[in-house]
């Protein structure tokens, strides 16, 4: 049989605080129910008749009696509350300690030894929004041609220049220099290309992350070894270093990445294809901009019901999301969630898929659909 599996991440989407979310500061975050309240209600009748409303309490997403989809909600095991680890977990790989982060800002060893290496100083900082630096920084940094150099709660270093200042490749031949830097016992997960434009100054998609490779070989190799093709749509391949992608497919937001997933849908023969939406974390998470968040997850809604009724005899569909991120408390940064999960196909038995001890859970699927009996971590949806 020719399978075809599309595995959806929605960047940030969380069904609800997990056990141990007060150990990372998040108790009380809820970002599909609390985002809901503020919001006075969300309308998403496709994800409701797949059953979302029976994997956490969402205003305006009543359970189904009858769901068209497999739903339940999954616990992250690893350390952290990022995207790698939530990607990498997806893919069999646990995080069993915390990347280094920096709520103080980057020591004087790492500073020097990056601005000896790409020649010029920088503008540092801690902390800081993306939209907040560059508004602080940009017209100094097209001043001095400094690239700013600054941090997140997250493990990242995070490079933003103005594409007429530092062109984009240059940019990102930086950034693989401060790869280069970042060793144990500063081996942040993620370096990230971060280009804008103005003013007024407004970031591009443009962006670019250059990851720490997976310490060990996740699901994703394991199937390029079987020759089955793996299509990354949007920053997945980022999170893996590129390692077992026969191709990816760059995206300019949510809109464009569910044009570029239609597309495949008519086109790609056989294999995963492997997306992440970011739009809910980066323009909308992060800036606590609940409008902007309840109508992302409703124009989703609005694609995914089009999309849902295009699969054949021989797919699957996954929608989840990587980690939480509550849009409607003082924090701006990731939450420690559970995430939901939404599994279906012309030939999926709609059940309860309950509380999934592990991300690793949508891997086994995975590698269930294609034969991969090697893979034996969690346990995948089609057995339960």
């Amino acid at each position: 049989m020719v399978a075809r599996v599309f595995l959806i991440v929605l960047d940030g989407v969380g069904a609800g605080e997990s056990p141990d979310a007060a150990q990372y500061g998040d108790a009380g975050s809820n970002t599909l129910g609390n985002l809901a309240r503020a919001e006075g209600g969300l309308s998403l009748p496709t994800l409701e008749g797949m059953g979302l409303g029976n994997v956490v309490e969402i205003k305006g997403v009543p359970p189904s009696a009858r769901p068209r989809a497999s739903s339940g909600k999954m616990r992250e095991l690893s350390r952290g509350k990022d995207t790698i680890t939530g990607h990498w977990e997806m893919m069999g790989i646990k995080t069993e300690e915390p990347f280094p982060t920096y709520p103080g800002g980057f020591p004087l060893e790492v500073r020097e030894e990056f601005e000896r290496r790409i020649g010029r100083a920088a503008l540092w900082s801690g902390p800081a929004s993306g939209t907040e630096i560059i508004e602080r920084w940009g017209r100094m940094h097209m001043r001095t041609g400094q690239p700013i150099v600054y941090t997140s709660a997250d493990s990242v270093f995070q490079v933003a220049a103005h594409e007429d200042v530092i062109p984009v490749e240059e940019l990102y031949a930086i950034c693989r220099t401060a790869r280069e830097v970042l060793r144990p016992p500063h081996h942040v997960q993620r370096v990230i290309a971060r280009p804008f434009v103005g003013p007024p100054f407004r970031r591009t998609y443009r962006r670019k992350d250059f990851s720490l490779p997976p310490p060990e070989e996740t699901l994703v190799e394991r199937l390029h070894a079987r020759r089955v093709e793996v299509v990354s749509v949007g920053k997945v391949s980022d999170m893996f270093a590129g390692r077992g992608f026969s191709r990816t497919v760059r995206t300019a937001g949510n809109r464009d990445g569910m044009q570029k997933l239609s597309g495949l849908q008519k086109s790609f023969r056989e294999g995963l294809v492997f997306a992440n939406l970011v739009d809910f974390d980066t323009l909308y998470g992060h800036r606590n901009d609940t409008r902007g968040f309840r109508e992302a997850l409703e124009e989703f809604d609005g694609w995914l019901g089009g999309f849902a009724e295009g699969l054949r005899k021989g797919d699957y569909l996954i929608v989840t999301a990587d980690h939480g991120l509550d849009p409607t408390t003082p924090s701006t940064d990731h939450s420690r969630e559970y995430v939901p999960v939404v599994f279906c196909g012309p030939e999926v038995r709609p059940h309860d898929l309950g509380i999934r001890e592990g991300f690793w859970d949508v891997g086994r699927t995975v590698a269930d659909i294609f034969g991969l009996v090697e893979f034996t971590r969690g346990k995948g949806f089609l057995s339960s």
